[in-house]
């Protein structure tokens, strides 16, 4: 179907307070927030600071939302969405939350085959959500960004040479070119097929390729392979268990996304946007890059954060659509490390439900 790009803004805040499901600008009290903060991790500080300026900026609703939030998203989001996401959105609205977590490939799969049953799905990339249409959803909406980074672990034989990089004492080009064709170093990354991560790492690899003028084996001599698109290299972790994995020290580096290094406090090289995938501006650049995967070849391109509503919409599901897209969930990304975009609605705008919608506006 054709695919249609619809910009929202958001309404003011009276207007929110008035929506269906009471959970417009959350309606937080000083108790909600401290609750979020309490419930949450070490790395949670951004959860309170968006419960307090939604606190600061609405009045609270007394009407709680009834059900649970089944929530399937992508792995990259599990320490925002379990640490910072699911208190505030539970004592913002009273409802349920359950979180399940993988690549948003795999995910769109075993929605699609009926083997997980999700009232919500967060993926990245809007090309995951859309196979699972009509007959699951037919509207999502694009309202935050991330962008690729090399995680190191600070205790590899290589970390001294990686804190070069990072710190810019070292040109990047020889990353590439040497460091990560070091024989014996061990790097992760995950499955192309089904992750967006995945994939965006063989991308960031021949953006980088070019960018830096680099010899045309460089790509297939850091992956060991001349098959980028294939599941069975050694290297290849899932994603939920990939940075653990480095934390543990059985790897040198790893890819990750900007926001889960900052979230779980890992090491990493910051690449420039000519290669990250994180500057929309840079999009023709970034499709220049491919890797051809079993169901056929994908392309770069910046690397935005999707959500919709998987079947009937029930209250509890579009209540935490519209905590994601109100200002206090939003900010909760921003503080997260993810660069928060205007809400944008590809597909039916009409199927969007009201109460997510009055989150918006017109």
């Amino acid at each position: 179907m054709a695919r249609v790009g619809i910009m929202l803004t958001f309404r003011s805040s009276s207007r929110r307070a008035a929506a269906v499901l009471g959970i417009a600008c959350l309606g937080f009290t000083a108790a909600a927030c401290s609750s979020s903060s309490s419930s949450s991790s070490s790395a949670s500080a951004p959860a309170s600071s968006a419960s307090s300026t939604a606190s600061s900026s609405a009045s609270p609703s007394s009407t709680k939302v009834s059900g649970t939030a089944s929530v399937a998203y992508a792995s990259s989001l599990e320490f925002l969405n379990e640490n910072d996401v699911k208190p505030a959105f539970t004592a913002a609205t009273g409802a349920g939350y359950s979180g399940t977590g993988n690549a948003s490939g795999t995910l769109e799969q075993f929605i699609a085959s009926g083997e997980i049953k999700p009232n919500v799905f967060e993926a990245v990339g809007g090309d995951n959500i859309t196979p699972l249409e009509p007959k699951f959803t037919n509207w999502y909406v694009q309202y935050a960004a991330t962008s690729m980074v090399i995680a190191y672990n600070p205790k590899s034989k290589y970390a001294s040479e990686f804190k070069a990089y990072a710190d810019g004492s070292k040109p990047l080009s020889t990353l590439f070119s040497t460091l990560l064709q070091t024989p014996g170093l061990k790097l992760g990354r995950t499955d192309p097929n089904t992750d967006p991560q995945g994939r965006d790492f063989i991308y960031m690899l021949e953006l980088a390729q070019k960018y830096y003028n680099l010899p045309s084996d460089t790509v297939s001599k850091i992956l060991g392979t001349t098959d980028f698109g294939t599941s069975s290299s050694s290297q290849i972790y899932a994603e939920s268990s990939l940075d653990s994995t480095l934390q543990s020290g059985q790897l040198d580096a790893s890819s990750a996304f900007i926001t889960q290094a900052k979230e779980l406090g890992l090491d990493y090289i910051p690449l420039p946007p000519q290669i990250n995938l994180g500057d929309a501006s840079l999009a023709s650049t970034y499709k220049t890059a491919s890797v051809k995967i079993k169901t056929g070849t994908k392309t770069g391109s910046p690397q935005d954060i999707d959500i919709t509503i998987i079947g009937t919409p029930t209250p509890a599901s579009e209540a935490f659509v519209a905590y994601t897209l109100s200002p206090a969930g939003l900010a909760q990304y921003k503080q997260g490390g993810f660069t928060v975009l205007t809400p944008t609605v590809f597909g039916s705008k009409s199927s969007v439900p009201a109460s997510v919608a009055s989150e918006l506006g017109s």
